[in-house]
């Protein structure tokens, strides 16, 4: 589902790399326009990957700054259309051309291994004439004051493919992925930089090396969070900056479902606990033996407003996140492209918001666990699992 959406699935980059001194307006829209994307429906190519608008994807023009400039946003959409052939129709038909082929060449027993790769081309390029191209689309929203991109896949594939086609339109620029490890960075700010720096177990700066090295990032987060959820009062203030005001409060648990990993001689072995709180004695069970908490449902609530999501530990991928609804009026004196706009902003406003409260949450964490009160934190979690 697209940005625009109730529901949908983020992940979030920041913009590295040499960009333009001064307006990026015309620089946007040029790479953008060159870009674009190209329709395949009246060849035979399998694939064309290009922009098109976040609110029609069949326009891919990027001449006007409605097509793409929301003040500090720039909003686009990655399309893909693929013509995808089985297998087996194309051995099916290749079949048939040999059986031709070998009909009108009665003194061969079986058709040359060149001949064959050219009756196989010629039967592919037939059925891919024959085959309507199959779209795919993902929007991206760029906020150019902070320098971060929200993008609405989780798919690594489709991730890819979307920083390949990112980094060839913007000569220059660059996406960094935003994983626990470079959120900590910008949630903990310069007072808990040293400690974040000392508790790093990578050996590098290199983007998978910070996330496999410090995994423990988000299993302690999503354990200490547990144990909040279970233990003590789920109230937390806003202290990142964003839409709602500093030191609002706010309410965040775990609930639902979790899903836990352990690794080991035999492999890796994943449980799922679903259901309420009262049923995460399980959970606790399974953690006091070891596994670790690798995915939750999580929400996140602010006076009658509500935000949920999958929080995936490893990356800090946020699926299934539900925002509070925007509507979009409708009515026959009501301007359509003054209207999709409007619902853009308040789309961004919600979702902005929540993620701020995430941030909070993810802060509050980061001042105990980088703490020197952490050991003593360590303590009660574990006695807690161990029912004490």
């Amino acid at each position: 589902m697209g940005i625009l959406s109730t529901t949908t699935a983020i992940c979030q980059f920041r913009v590295a790399g040499d960009l333009p001194a001064g307006d990026l307006y015309p620089w946007i829209a040029e790479n953008l326009a060159r870009q674009a994307f190209q329709s395949i429906d009246q060849g035979v190519a399998e694939q064309s990957v290009g922009w098109v608008h976040l609110d029609d994807h069949r326009q891919m023009s990027f001449d006007i700054p409605a097509a793409f400039w929301r003040d500090h946003y720039v909003a686009f959409t990655l399309r893909r259309d693929q013509r995808k052939l089985p297998a087996a129709l194309v051995k099916a038909y290749l079949q048939v051309a040999e059986h031709e082929y070998l009909s009108a060449h009665p003194g061969l027993n079986r058709v040359p291994k060149q001949k064959r790769e050219e009756l196989k081309e010629a039967v592919r390029l037939n059925l891919l004439a024959k085959t309507l191209p199959v779209p795919s689309a993902w929007d991206a929203v760029w906020d150019t004051r902070s320098g971060i991109v929200t993008f609405t896949s989780l798919s690594a594939p489709v991730i890819e493919l979307f920083e390949a086609q990112f980094k060839k339109t913007f000569e220059g620029a660059r996406l960094v992925a935003i994983h626990p490890y470079a959120r900590a960075e910008a949630v903990g700010g310069e007072g808990l930089k040293p400690s974040l720096e000392q508790a790093n177990l990578a050996t590098s700066d290199a983007a998978i090396d910070l996330i496999r090295s410090n995994q423990w990032l988000g299993w302690d987060f999503l354990l200490w969070l547990l144990h909040r959820t279970m233990t003590d009062s789920s109230e937390y203030c806003v202290g990142q900056p964003g839409p709602a005001l500093a030191g609002e409060p706010f309410v965040a648990y775990l609930n639902d479902r979790l899903v836990l990993v352990s690794a080991g001689e035999a492999g890796t072995q994943k449980i799922t606990v679903a259901g309420p709180q009262d049923h995460f004695r399980e959970a606790r069970t399974a953690l006091a033996h070891g596994k670790r908490i690798t995915e939750s449902t999580l929400y996140l609530e602010k006076e009658e407003h509500v935000w949920k999501l999958t929080l995936k530990g490893e990356l800090f991928h946020f699926a299934s996140l539900k925002s509070p609804k925007v509507a979009i009026e409708k009515g026959e004196h009501v301007d359509e492209g003054s209207e999709r706009e409007a619902a853009f902003y308040e789309r961004m406003y919600v979702l902005e918001q929540g993620l701020q409260l995430f941030d909070s949450l993810y802060g509050e964490f980061l001042t105990v666990r980088l703490g020197a009160g952490w050991g003593e934190e360590l303590a009660r979690i574990e006695g807690w699992l161990a029912g004490e």
